[in-house]
């Protein structure tokens, strides 16, 4: 008789994610704490005008902490050294989606695709010198398999793109055209359901 899965391997196979990135709440760097404080109080219908693109990511990366450890020489210890942690190191954040999008347009007569401009927009206006200069924060949410509760969620604050990579063409394969943003930020958090709801 078959043994049943481990219920993380269950788990773990039925993971969907989705992604937001709203406009940072100003031009100067206000505190960590009230970055968060709004990125939890802005409401679920709130217009889309200050969002950038729809979310539809298909890979995310660089969820990563990592804490610089400094070593100070202790006297009259010659048998080892004295470490502290210093200062954090934020890795980029990574996301990848389809460059096109399904032409939506109702009656429109042209079948296909159209392109989505707003992560190359992102970057250029940031090159250009467009002030303020615009940053957006994210939050990445893991939603179980019924796609209706987050499992956990990531919110990382003041976002500057750093790269933009487009697809890789090749008429032989006939791959779907990925596009890639990698994005500078200032602070990654993981938050419970209980940080995110206000409890």
């Amino acid at each position: 008789m078959a043994q049943p899965e481990p219920f993380w391997t269950v788990a773990l196979q039925t993971f969907r994610f989705q992604i937001s990135l709203t406009r940072s709440i100003g031009s100067r760097a206000p505190t960590l704490e009230a970055e968060r404080q709004a990125i939890r109080d802005r409401p679920a219908d709130a217009p889309k005008a200050d969002a950038l693109g729809d979310g539809g990511f298909a890979e995310c990366s660089g969820l990563e902490l990592e804490a610089d450890v400094r070593e100070y020489l202790e006297g009259g210890r010659n048998d080892g050294v004295v470490r502290r942690v210093g200062r954090v190191k934020l890795q980029p954040i990574v996301l990848k989606r389809g460059m096109f999008t399904p032409r939506s347009e109702p009656g429109s007569p042209v079948a296909g695709a159209v392109v989505r401009p707003e992560l190359w927009e992102w970057l250029q206006g940031v090159v250009s010198g467009q002030l303020p200069v615009p940053r957006y924060n994210g939050v990445i949410e893991v939603m179980d398999s019924t796609y209706t509760w987050p499992m956990a969620t990531w919110t990382f604050v003041r976002g500057l793109p750093l790269k933009v990579v487009g697809p890789a063409l090749n008429a032989k394969t006939g791959e779907i055209a990925i596009e890639e943003l990698h994005i500078a930020h200032e602070g990654l958090r993981l938050e419970s359901a209980g940080e995110r709801d206000g409890v």
